[in-house]
């Protein structure tokens, strides 16, 4: 265990932020920390950073443990040195020995002593022991990595916007390598390519991983637990984003029908109570029921949970089958070209998702598809083409004096006051928030507000630049809900992998200034773009390593949905072929462990029935200890049906492929 956080209280002012709240971080945990926006998930954070002190509880950590977190508070930080120097500050100790070898270098040119020699020995195999001789080679490919071209690497950090500086220090921060590495948002400022080498990085990384991210396809490729922030307390799932959302669904259903069947016990009771309460004969009993009641230890009737608000777009007019057509399109800044003699047809019904790595000119694209921006060659509008365009630079035509309510007024959409609210509630204004000021808002406070004015703009025509990066993943989903639905034709750009897979059905990508569609949706293009690799590199997905990987993938969809597996016989061998009876006999004993295993998983789900049975029992609740006691071996018969199904899985993929070598 490298942390622990046991029983702890913190109130941030008069909020309640955890009340006893306990979990304990292990080697190798990827956990995705969740809850919705406002909950105290960054706070969270920093309180097992150390930088705020708990009112209860306790925070246990092993001897000289390293943190690492990454927020946006670390914008604060200034340099004008070079990029790869700030990335290198990382390697502290090593940097601080290379100058003293530096100095040592320098002393010996004209005093040669034992003792200076003893001591140029001794940094030289320290400098060697931390890996000196690399940190520079390290420090660029991890900048490289997230997106930096070579030539930028000795640029001053200082001549850097602020999501690239983001990007120098998630750089440092990780080449440290601590033993918890904690990040919050990490992908706000990476493009898609940036993303997934990540992702790449952090499946191999040696220490545990805390990530509170609004990204559904990152948690689910990156994190094996998930612990959610809910009504101030922690609440522990085993598996990804995916997996917590059906184990959430299976707990909340457990937890009404608790709640609806001790309701129904009540009930029972106080009729029972008050039909004899007033018998001598049966005064003692009513007494009893009453005494029951009181001691009954109350389940909660399981909440709404967020918002379920559906957003509706309206469009006005129907425009005609071509939107826009771009014809020999070239645009240029100085000496950087980004698009060239390029043209493309955007069609009515057309959900365009715009991706690829920062600087390929998706932004200047969009811009130019909406009219905004000068480039060469032609664009050509449709008829009856009514767009709306969302993008940062929108928030400069926002009215800093009017209120949040007055702005979406101006909209001219037609929706009443209330209809407004509810809208302006999907984008995370609740209650008196809808009267603040435009002016006081925060950048991500004004981006919302500029959506869902083009939301309610009654366009048939919308072009959206990053249009999730400043929402939860529940108004991301309505957003998702509302696209779906949507009549009109978009254009969006977003490193979102989950909102792009869920919005898009055709993909442009910018690649050497043109233009490349792909008709198809964002999981299709990936199929597409993997095979396209493979044609490229004929070698790659031949090593064993991958033949196995692939045979598992595929064993386990066809295993998926086989509720009674059937044993595995043994492969006939074939007739004058020489038998292998080692192989023979390592078949067999992988047979039995899965016939064995068959016996255990179905005993398992006999006993998971019958205490699901017991839990249903609303007499269960008068004694607090046997419930407790109950639902904990429920969780155990879960964990345990977890771990036999993986085994169970692991020898069949043994099995398959013994029998595939014999």
């Amino acid at each position: 265990m490298l942390l622990a956080l046991q029983d702890v209280t913190f109130e941030f002012g008069a909020r309640t932020i955890v009340s006893g709240a306990s979990w304990h971080i292990v080697p190798g945990d990827r956990v995705g920390l969740i809850g919705l926006n406002g909950t105290g998930k960054s706070t969270l954070l920093r309180i097992i950073n150390g930088e705020y002190s708990i009112s209860g509880g306790s925070i246990n950590k092993i001897k000289n443990l390293s943190l690492g977190f990454f927020n946006q508070d670390l914008l604060s930080f200034e340099s004008d040195e070079s990029i790869l120097s700030v990335g290198m500050m990382a390697f502290e100790k090593a940097l601080a020995i290379e100058k003293d070898i530096e100095r040592i270098t320098a002393e010996l040119e004209h005093n040669q002593t034992d003792a200076l020699l003893h001591e140029f020995s001794d940094k030289l195999h320290e400098f060697e022991t931390l890996d000196g001789y690399n940190m520079r080679h390290k420090t660029a490919q991890v900048l490289e990595g997230l997106g930096f071209p070579t030539a930028a690497l000795e640029r001053p950090y200082s001549s850097f916007s602020g999501g690239w500086r983001m990007r120098v220090l998630l750089a440092r921060l990780i080449l440290q390598q601590p033993d918890v590495l904690m990040l919050d948002e990490p992908t706000n400022h990476l493009d898609l390519p940036s993303i997934e080498w990540l992702e790449k990085y952090l499946i191999n990384y040696n220490g545990a991983v805390i990530i509170v991210s609004h990204d559904r396809f990152f948690l689910d490729r990156m994190v094996n637990k998930v612990v959610e922030l809910y009504q101030q307390e922690l609440h522990h799932y085993s598996g990804n984003y995916s997996d917590y959302e059906v184990e959430k669904d299976l707990r909340r259903e457990m937890q009404q029908r608790a709640y609806e069947n001790q309701q129904e016990y009540i009930r029972q009771q106080e009729r029972f109570i008050e039909r004899f309460k007033a018998k001598a004969s049966k005064a003692a009993q009513a007494q009893s029921a009453m005494k029951r009641l009181d001691k009954l230890d109350l389940v909660e009737q399981v909440d709404s949970g967020p918002s379920k608000i559906k957003i509706n777009f309206n469009v006005d007019k129907q425009p005609g089958k071509i939107l826009v057509t771009l014809s020999n399109v070239s645009k240029s800044f100085g000496p950087i070209e980004v698009l060239k003699n390029t043209g493309a047809e955007i069609n009515r019904g057309d959900k365009i998702a715009l991706i690829g790595a920062n600087g390929k000119g998706k932004s200047t694209l969009l811009r130019i598809i909406a009219g905004t921006e000068s480039h060469e060659g032609e664009r050509i509008p449709g008829h009856n083409v009514v767009q709306s365009f969302y993008a940062q630079h929108q928030l400069e035509s926002l009215h800093l004096d009017n209120e949040i309510l007055e702005e979406l007024k101006t909209a001219g959409s037609g929706k009443n006051e209330q209809e407004l609210r509810t809208l302006l509630g999907c984008f995370l204004f609740q209650g008196d928030d809808v009267f603040k000021k435009i002016r006081i808002l925060s950048g991500g406070e004004k981006a919302r507000v500029a959506l869902a004015k083009t939301i309610i703009s009654q366009a048939n025509f919308m072009l959206l630049d990053e249009p999730t990066n400043h929402l939860d993943m529940n108004s991301v989903q309505m957003l998702i809900d509302a696209l779906d639905k949507y009549q009109g034709s978009i254009v969006l750009v977003s490193h979102d992998r989950y909102f792009v897979s869920q919005t898009a059905n055709k993909i442009w990508e910018i690649v050497d200034g043109e233009i490349k569609e792909f008709k198809g949706t964002y999981a299709e293009w990936e199929e597409h773009k993997r095979r396209q690799a493979a044609l490229l590199n004929p070698n790659t997905g031949n090593s064993k390593k991958d033949r196995k990987n692939k045979e598992a993938k595929e064993t386990k969809e066809e295993a998926a949905p086989v509720k009674a597996p059937e044993p595995t016989p043994v492969a006939a061998p074939q007739k004058n072929a020489p038998i292998d009876k080692e192989a023979q006999k390592a078949l067999q004993k992988q047979q039995r462990i899965f016939q064995q295993l068959e016996q255990d998983i179905a005993k398992q789900k006999e006993l998971k029935l019958k205490i699901e049975a017991e839990l249903a029992d609303p007499g269960i609740y008068n004694d607090k200890t046997k419930f407790l006691q109950t639902e904990d071996r429920y969780k155990q018969v879960a964990n345990d049906l977890d771990r036999l199904n993986k085994e169970y899985e692991e020898v069949f993929e043994k099995i398959m492929e013994m029998e595939s070598n014999m």
